[in-house]
């Protein structure tokens, strides 16, 4: 991989680790092949493209009102508890209802207060639907991010439950944002415990709130 490809990887990760790259900072193209899935992905995504080009989404004072309508549009096609599942991986099974619920309102928090001030960073790159792999419930449909002369693939895993469509993964050539956080979230957990991982999760929820207040009131 040469040093702009790995660089460009590395931005895109961290877009995609902050859940705008997989479904925000895309420009859709006619999907070539797929089924249901394909469909689903890209809906989310071409319901995204509009609120972004919506001119009146775009002034100063409707800013927090556009980041809304996009949290609930990726929030719809997000599966957020499949995702703190698979983070978890095996201590998953040692929480009891309302851990699994708090983390998976925490787990949210940080995805989508990650991705909030880098929506503005849309920059044209476009979105090439290659194809979609289907086992049971389980789908997987194959995309490719280009800018400029370098294309990454980037493909979304999705799980049907009840009939819908929810992403629980995104690969970014080869790297998978679900196993870039069980490996941060594994070694915190493994080195002062899982209370710790949480208190790191809400303070960083906390940051960001502080932050946003801040903001909106300069």
């Amino acid at each position: 991989m040469n040093a702009y490809r790995s660089t460009w990887v590395r931005s895109l990760m961290g877009r995609v680790g902050s859940l705008a790259a997989a479904m925000m900072l895309v420009w859709p193209t006619p999907a070539l092949a797929g089924g249901p899935a394909t469909a689903a992905v890209k809906q989310t995504v071409d319901e995204v493209v509009r609120i972004l080009g919506d001119e009146k989404m775009k002034k100063p004072d409707k800013l927090q009102e556009r980041r809304k309508l996009l949290e609930k549009v990726v929030g719809d096609r997000f599966g957020y508890d499949e995702m703190s599942k698979r983070t978890l991986a095996a201590h998953w099974q040692k929480l009891d209802d309302k851990q699994r619920a708090e983390f998976s309102e925490l787990f949210k928090r940080l995805l989508t207060n990650s991705y909030a001030d880098k929506v503005e960073g849309y920059t044209g790159e476009q979105i090439h639907y290659i194809n979609e792999r289907n086992e049971g419930d389980y789908a997987e449909v194959r995309t490719k991010v280009a800018s400029g002369k370098v294309e990454i693939p980037l493909d979304y895993r999705l799980l049907n439950k009840a009939g819908e469509w929810r992403v629980y993964d995104v690969v970014v050539d080869g790297v998978s944002l679900v196993n870039n956080y069980r490996g941060q979230f594994a070694k915190i957990i493994r080195t002062s415990g899982y209370d710790d991982l949480v208190k790191q999760l809400r303070d960083k929820s906390d940051q960001f709130v502080k932050l946003k207040s801040s903001k909106d009131n300069e």
